[in-house]
């Protein structure tokens, strides 16, 4: 790894050798998410350059915590693997999450706001299980974003992976979600619901009755939203 040694013996300054430099615990976040491709993990992290991801991908190669494999799919692609040392981390970014989660005030989680990171979050996590057996689109617009990062597409097609699209996949809209970007996140992040945000005028859905009263449900949430802020909120 590119940091110096602590030079101690201890497991924590160890393990903190490989896993305390910049954006190697987010990185970790998203391949334990499942991305495993090069453009996937860009997406996770967008503020990360792409020079300092393949060196950070290059140093957890060196660890022992990934490893490239050729894709099963597509000839020619490489995917990043978590080898057992990487999966072994899970509880450990896990319980990273719950922490900050539990201890950071509410306006302190929503200083930094992102509409590609926020949807693409959002587009890996929908329970599909909920959704009607068909071709679904559910189109999100945060108004007061500019044009080329103010509107997004999710969709849903049966048995296949959710898509999101930056442009209109040229289908009819099932679903409408016309929202603020803080007010989307807050709800992603557990820090209110669908029908709060709704009864506050901050959130109008319009379209299919059926999806728009079960946006709760099917919106998936952070795998963090479940834990109870610990500090006024």
């Amino acid at each position: 790894m590119a940091q110096a040694s602590y030079g101690q013996f201890c497991p924590v300054a160890l393990a903190a050798e490989v896993l305390c430099t910049r954006w190697t615990v987010v990185l970790l976040r998203e391949l334990l998410a499942g991305s495993t491709r090069f453009n996937d993990l860009r997406r996770g992290v967008p503020r990360m350059s792409p020079a300092l991801l393949v060196k950070r991908l290059r140093d957890l190669e060196q660890a022992g915590i990934v490893r490239r494999v050729a894709s099963r799919t597509e000839p020619g692609i490489l995917e990043y693997q978590l080898t057992p040392a990487g999966r072994g981390l899970k509880p450990v970014i896990e319980a990273i999450g719950i922490w900050g989660q539990r201890w950071f005030e509410a306006d302190v989680s929503l200083q930094h706001l992102d509409p590609s990171l926020l949807m693409w979050d959002i587009h890996r996590n929908l329970d599909v299980t909920t959704l009607p057996p068909r071709r679904l689109v559910v189109h999100f617009l945060y108004p007061e974003l500019p044009a080329a990062r103010r509107q997004w597409w999710l969709l849903i097609e049966p048995g296949a992976e959710v898509d999101l699209c930056p442009v209109d996949p040229g289908f009819d809209i099932d679903l409408y979600v016309s929202t603020d970007l803080r007010t989307m996140t807050a709800i992603w992040m557990g820090l209110t619901t669908v029908r709060r945000a709704m009864s506050d005028g901050k959130l109008v859905l319009t379209g299919d009755r059926q999806l728009a009263s079960q946006m709760q449900t099917w919106l998936g949430l952070s795998p963090f939203a479940a834990e109870k802020k610990l500090v006024s909120a």
